[in-house]
């Protein structure tokens, strides 16, 4: 045996798509919808069971929930690329890099973190230019709504509610996307919190702030409005008096990925038009189920 193939090293496939992860993991749906979108789902073969977008993505198996995993299943898939999310995930990752997988984590929470972070998956499976792409048509897609919340006759005041008890609010994306979406956050300076706890509020100080619009998303929870309208204090809030309760489905919201940037901004503007008694263009509407409050004609 000569010298030369004494030192030989297995270069990766000669062909530039074989070469990257082919086999992946997704341990949260954000990952898993953007490489949907990129055309990549054959590389998926594992995913969370709270995964819901795109539908179709059901049919793959589930290996984990959010901060649980069923390592063995996850082995016996001979993953190449595990993908999680922030340091809720951290255990899990820990786990899986001790048992010799490969693991990469991201930590996208704002709008231009989910744009980086689909820019690195694409990267990552060896297909930037459509990454590119697709970073372009959401972004396409935001500017088109904040062109159109621009007919507004004002920023609506909008207070999000991402948990009911104790009363959580503020959470960067959320606050950034009803920017966009043509309303004004009431608690802009709660962004900054990383975590849950920095976001607790005293109801009572929430109706001092007098929203017109209240948008709840209760983490997975169904938002129980009378609870919200029956608080302390809160018989003269304007979203109460005037009827601007809403609920959007967390999946559309609280997801940091493609789905918040494209059907969740489209229902917060809607039904910020809402509020402010204008029509939205059809192109502009959300394409998913709308809170049925929203669905009757435009409010008086």
């Amino acid at each position: 045996m000569n010298e030369t193939t004494e030192n030989h090293i297995a270069l990766p496939s000669s062909d530039p798509i074989a070469a990257y992860p082919q086999r992946i993991i997704c341990l949260t749906e954000e990952t898993t919808e953007t490489l949907y979108l990129l055309g990549e789902d054959a590389r998926i073969v594992g995913i969370s069971g709270y995964t819901v977008r795109p539908p179709e993505a059901r049919q793959k198996p589930k290996v984990s929930g959010f901060t649980s995993a069923k390592f063995d299943k996850i082995m016996a898939l001979e993953p190449d690329l595990v993908l999680a999310f922030s340091d809720l995930q951290a255990d899990i990752a820990s786990e899986l890099i001790k048992r010799g997988v490969t693991v990469f984590a991201f930590n996208q929470r704002s709008v231009t973190e989910i744009l980086q972070m689909i820019l690195t998956l694409a990267r990552l499976v060896g297909c930037a230019e459509k990454g590119a792409d697709l970073v372009a048509r959401l972004q396409n897609g935001l500017d088109a709504i904040a062109e159109s919340a621009k007919a507004f006759p004002h920023r609506a005041r909008v207070f999000f509610e991402e948990w009911n008890e104790p009363l959580i609010s503020g959470i960067r994306l959320v606050e950034e996307l009803i920017e966009i979406a043509g309303g004004e956050p009431i608690y802009p300076e709660l962004r900054e919190g990383k975590v849950a706890k920095d976001r607790t509020l005293d109801p009572l100080e929430v109706a001092a702030r007098d929203p017109e619009v209240v948008i709840a998303s209760w983490c997975g929870r169904a938002v129980k409005k009378a609870m919200i309208r029956e608080r302390e204090g809160w018989a003269e809030v304007s979203a109460v008096r005037h009827g601007h309760i809403y609920e959007v489905k967390s999946t559309y919201i609280l997801q940091p990925g493609p789905a918040a940037l494209t059907e969740g901004v489209r229902q917060l503007h809607a039904l910020i038009a809402r509020a402010m008694n204008v029509s939205v263009d059809p192109s502009l509407a959300p394409t998913e189920v709308l809170d049925p409050a929203a669905r009757s004609s435009a409010a008086t």
